[in-house]
């Protein structure tokens, strides 16, 4: 059986970062970056956008993991190992579905009302 997938691991890292950054046991200097780095990883706002081939994906998959190598070498290997691990247990809880259809029925209410007001607005 192959390992988790590199999409996994980013989002494991990223989630261990940005806990990592909120520890008070962290230097300023690696919260700093942690707090961008994980700004990055959950931002919608790319340095390149993902609709261009290969580029617009490939800049998540080589900036994350440098920007976590960065980090790891300023927080202590222990505090880094305890934050990964938190993070990979989140990473394994259940979804919530109703969640899920609730974010769901947001969309599908805000579209609905943007097109009333754009039908009311043109005609």
């Amino acid at each position: 059986m192959a390992g988790p997938s590199l999409v996994h691991r980013i989002r494991v890292e990223a989630h261990a970062v940005w806990l990592a950054s909120r520890d008070p046991r962290t230097p300023l200097r690696a919260k700093l970056v942690g707090l961008l780095i994980a700004a990055y990883a959950l931002s919608p706002i790319d340095l390149i956008p993902d609709f261009i081939p290969i580029l617009g994906l490939l800049d998540e998959a080589v900036l994350i993991p440098a920007g976590v190598w960065l980090f790891e070498r300023l927080v202590a290997p222990t505090q880094m190992a305890e934050h990964r691990a938190v993070a990979e247990r989140a990473s394994r809880r259940p979804k919530s579905i109703v969640g899920a259809l609730l974010v769901i029925a947001v969309w599908i209410a805000s579209g609905w009302f943007i097109w009333s007001i754009a039908r009311m607005w043109w005609d």
